[in-house]
């Protein structure tokens, strides 16, 4: 090209770093949303690959857990509530439990296990934690259809109430990102923490009302205890399914405001950073 027909003036580009204190980026999720979708799916495949019942295993874990969980909490330690199956009411609080439980567990560990993709390709870092929840969110639905199954078995029937069910999962979600977002960023430097993980999932269960009611916490207790936000989702579920539980306005909203807590500062903390997390994992951590 000869220099006479160059243009006059030449493109300027002005390239900032973005805001750490800027949570998520929309317009730019909605841009790699194809790959979101390529790396959840991934990880559902990646899963039941090479498996001889495929996707039923998703379903054999909470049935065993239901059995195991009657026998001894619901008729040894007598914990059933009244007026409710018991293996209906630990079902109702697993679902959402395994979800939350998988999805944070998965996404700690979901910048190193990509972390070959992370090192040769820009894209936003936060699509890996996001998508591993999304991947797990496959099973949470396989688990709803188990549900549905033991609620026909005991001719129990479903009151209006269950509407409510999407906000709970949304809810849920935006603890289980804010949670995951947190730990898969620790993570990248200090390994540790995925191996912290088992006894962190341990613990939370059991301080989240699945075996038992939440009626037998002290009521001195209680407004640090809804400090969890698996409490108002699980209590939220059981209230949504039978019309039954204790629902306090204060518990809840305790719950509501811990998970939003918990995503925003996730979110931030996440942001701050990213910029690190190829040094960090090409040097493998602390």
């Amino acid at each position: 090209m000869r220099a006479d027909n160059l243009p006059s003036e030449l493109p300027v580009f002005d390239i900032r770093p973005s805001s750490p204190w800027r949570m998520l980026d929309l317009r730019e999720l909605w841009a790699y949303r194809e790959l979101i979708y390529f790396l959840a799916w991934r990880d559902v495949k990646v899963r039941y690959k090479q498996t001889g019942i495929g996707i039923a295993w998703a379903l054999l874990q909470p049935v065993a857990m239901i059995v195991v969980f009657t026998i001894f909490f619901g008729r040894l330690a007598g914990l059933a509530p009244p007026g409710v199956p018991y293996p209906l009411f630990v079902l109702a609080a697993l679902i959402p439990w395994q979800l939350f439980s998988r999805a944070i567990t998965e996404s700690t560990s979901s910048l190193v296990t990509d972390q070959r993709l992370i090192t040769r390709v820009y894209f936003p870092r936060i699509i890996v934690p996001i998508s591993t929840i999304l991947g797990a969110f496959v099973d949470f639905l396989v688990c709803c259809v188990l549900l549905c199954i033991l609620f026909l078995g005991y001719g129990q029937p479903l009151p209006l109430t269950s509407l409510l069910l999407p906000l709970l999962v949304v809810l849920m979600l935006l603890a289980a990102l804010g949670v995951g977002f947190w730990l898969s960023a620790l993570n990248v430097e200090y390994r540790d923490v995925m191996y912290a993980m088992p006894f962190l999932n341990q613990l939370w269960f059991f301080v989240t009302p699945i075996v038992y009611p939440v009626t037998i916490v002290p009521a001195a207790l209680k407004p640090y205890y809804a400090l969890n936000p698996m409490v108002g989702v699980v209590q939220g579920f059981r209230w949504a399914l039978f019309g039954t539980g204790e629902i306090s306005v204060a518990m809840t909203i305790s719950s509501v405001a811990s998970a939003a807590f918990m995503f925003i500062t996730g979110c931030i903390w996440f942001r701050r950073r990213e910029r690190t997390f190829v040094d960090a994992i090409g040097s493998g951590g602390r």
